[in-house]
């Protein structure tokens, strides 16, 4: 018998617990998925919203995502559109000008705007939840969702990450900025709980730079469809993946196409990018376990999501028992066995 299986067995018997063959995932660490909160609580209250991060959290994020765009002045705010018709009460406050863009509206004027539910199951509200802060569906600057980021974890005892957005089109007053807000509060390396990311590949390159000239090294990911070219190699955005990660720590992609084949997870991850995936909105928690369950397979390290709670439970449904440590017997216990197992195989 296998010294880990006779071990176990034994274990077993005497109703000890232990990490003798606890298991590893398919993902690129082996540690569980992360799940992100994919504009908040996007499918229950108005995403991009304070209220929204704060949900998605109590849900069981990992990591809350906004995205970022510029105002006329020059303020980074959390907005995904273009412009703000799809999600904020703009033609009520500046009748004639929802079709603008983002960038044409200064600081001011965004903050008299109220966003908006969208989504089949969106609303204002959320049955038992409560908004800790005054006005918690108006547009935050990434500065407020940092700062009630750092004040959540630092009352609560945890440790969310943030995986903010350069939104096309990118500026590189922009990018240095999402740097610098990052830097500044506790965000500022590769060992901490944050991803840069975009669509513009470009422009995450250049962000690769600024990170170095603010002396930082947030992990960076790529964002996009994944193709199969007539080389073999997997591609997004126009660049292979040996290209991205000269630059990159890891990728976002669409889950179509050769993101679901395992031939496209296993080239990223044999280049050291981790693979996070978007994004799912599943509307019953029976079509998330179901979705998770390929993807979990497959070895994706992470889900982009609308709906914290549903995926949060179907990869914790997947996630293996955790170990607990042996007591000092079992310890000894199980060294007594090494040694006559390291015995047996010397005399034999």
């Amino acid at each position: 018998m296998k010294f880990h299986v006779l071990a176990a067995a034994l274990i077993a018997a005497l109703g000890l617990t232990g990490t003798v063959g606890a298991a590893t995932l398919n993902t690129l660490d082996g540690q569980a998925p992360i799940v992100i909160a994919h504009r908040g609580a996007a499918g229950y209250l108005p995403e991009h919203t304070l209220g929204g991060y704060q949900l998605a959290i109590q849900m069981g994020a990992d990591y809350i995502e906004p995205d970022l765009a510029l105002t006329k002045d020059g303020v980074l705010v959390a907005m995904h559109d273009t412009t703000l018709k799809g999600t904020t009460n703009v033609a009520t406050v500046f009748p004639g000008r929802e079709n603008e863009p983002v960038g044409n509206f200064t600081y001011a004027e965004i903050q008299q705007l109220t966003v908006t539910p969208r989504g089949p199951q969106a609303g204002t509200t959320y049955p038992g939840f409560t908004p800790s802060m005054d006005n918690p569906y108006r547009v935050p600057t990434f500065q407020e969702v940092l700062d009630f980021l750092v004040d959540y974890n630092t009352a609560n005892g945890t440790q969310i990450g943030i995986y903010p957005e350069a939104k096309s089109p990118t500026s590189e007053a922009g990018s240095r900025q999402i740097v610098q807000h990052l830097n500044a509060a506790g965000f500022n390396s590769a060992n901490d709980k944050v991803f840069i990311q975009s669509f513009d590949l470009n422009a995450l390159r250049a962000i690769a730079k600024i990170q170095e000239e603010e002396g930082s090294s947030q992990r960076l990911a790529a964002l996009g469809g994944v193709s199969l070219l007539a080389s073999g190699e997997y591609s997004i955005g126009g660049m292979t993946l040996a290209e991205i990660a000269t630059f990159a720590d890891g990728v976002g992609v669409s889950l179509s196409g050769q993101a679901l084949t395992q031939g496209f997870v296993d080239a990223a991850h044999a280049l050291g990018l981790i693979v996070h995936g978007y994004t799912l909105r599943p509307l019953t928690q029976e079509a998330s376990d179901a979705q998770i369950a390929a993807l979990f397979q497959l070895g994706y390290d992470g889900f982009f999501t609308d709906y914290t709670d549903r995926v949060r439970a179907s990869v914790d449904a997947l996630l293996p028992p955790s170990p607990v440590p042996l007591p000092a017997g079992g310890l000894l216990l199980l060294g007594g066995l090494g040694a006559l197992a390291f015995a047996r195989r010397k005399a034999a």
